[in-house]
């Protein structure tokens, strides 16, 4: 097939056949995409965690790409934190015309690809066309032990937080989208650049800390819409007080290097959302065994703060002072 052909897909039907059903394979439920329904069979002793986020473009994404990857990515990132592991997803996307050959080519490359990094396969979905911009949702699936999993509202008194991978790549990635002559001035390497990029475009929530979580954890959530505002939510649903230590908010070299050339504010990548890296409270006496069951499963995990039975959230500088953040991160509507 000519991935640069820019001829119209001819029908649904071809659509379907041609790009959809592919993905499907590896997964007898889905029937190829030939009912209208797919079949799913909960493993036995498992849970079934469902998620479903939409991807709209020109607010979620930039005009012209097509995020094939990150529309799974980000569905995945919520079933990691409840502790799930990924069973299998289904999409809805909606047109705003006649995709051609080229699109649906980048589009499931990157459906593909995600499955392949995640571990799941598409199950069914819809297409339509829209009067309005393109949006791509996914309903994932996800599967734990009965009875296992984490919920945001179970912080407690003493609890350690805990922040997975690094905060703040996916803002610089969406900055240097933006601008690219921008590099130069933060002193970032051709390498840095590339790895900032690919968290903006390609997010890797941390699946393989998903069974850690589920032992240890006793309350946690995905980073999506900014680290300060999703601990403020954190806390809030747990009803208790906290202190998030900015300081201690793990960056990566490339985010370091850019609050270095004085271009960038730690608070902006701290705010600015689409980590989908996972912020989780873990009682005090379990915190070293947390910390080891990471590290086995290759995730690093930083601590940055402790929970409060009362007394607010507070955002601490380098003195262990409060201070008041512009904004905390973002507002979907």
């Amino acid at each position: 097939m000519d991935e640069g052909a820019d001829e119209i897909v001819q029908g649904e039907a071809a659509l379907i056949e041609q790009y959809l059903a592919p993905l499907t394979e590896g997964d007898p439920g889905a029937f190829s995409l030939t009912d209208d329904c797919a079949l799913l069979r909960p493993p036995a002793g498992k849970d079934l965690i469902l998620t479903t986020d939409s991807l709209v473009e020109g607010i979620h994404f930039l005009v012209g790409d097509v995020p094939g990857f990150k529309a799974v990515a980000v569905n995945v990132s919520d079933l990691v934190a409840k502790g799930a592991e990924p069973l299998g997803y289904l999409l809805t996307l909606a047109l705003a015309e006649t995709p051609t050959r080229k699109f649906m080519t980048k589009l499931t490359a990157g459906l593909a690809a995600a499955q392949s990094v995640f571990g799941c396969h598409m199950l069914g979905g819809d297409t339509d066309k829209t009067g309005g911009p393109l949006t791509l949702t996914v309903t994932a699936i996800g599967a734990l032990p009965a009875g296992t999993m984490v919920r945001r509202a179970g912080a407690a008194t003493g609890d350690i937080v805990y922040i997975s991978g690094s905060i703040g790549d996916a803002t610089l990635g969406l900055r240097l989208r933006l601008d690219p002559e921008l590099a130069p001035n933060l002193g970032l390497s051709r390498s840095e650049v590339s790895a900032l990029l690919a968290r903006f475009d390609q997010p890797r929530p941390p699946v393989a800390l998903a069974p850690a979580l589920r032992q240890y954890a006793s309350a946690a959530m995905d980073v999506s819409d900014g680290l300060a505002k999703d601990f403020l939510t954190l806390c809030r649903v747990s009803a208790v007080g906290g202190d998030l230590d900015l300081m201690a908010v793990p960056l990566s070299p490339g985010a370091r290097r850019a609050i270095a050339s004085g271009r960038i504010d730690r608070q902006h990548l701290i705010t600015g959302g689409e980590d989908y890296e996972v912020l989780a409270t873990v009682p005090a006496p379990r915190a070293a065994e947390f910390e080891a069951a990471a590290a086995r499963a290759g995730v690093t995990v930083s601590r940055a703060g402790r929970i409060r039975s009362e007394g607010g959230v507070r955002f601490l500088d380098a003195e262990g002072n409060s201070v008041r953040l512009a904004a905390t991160g973002w507002e979907h509507i």
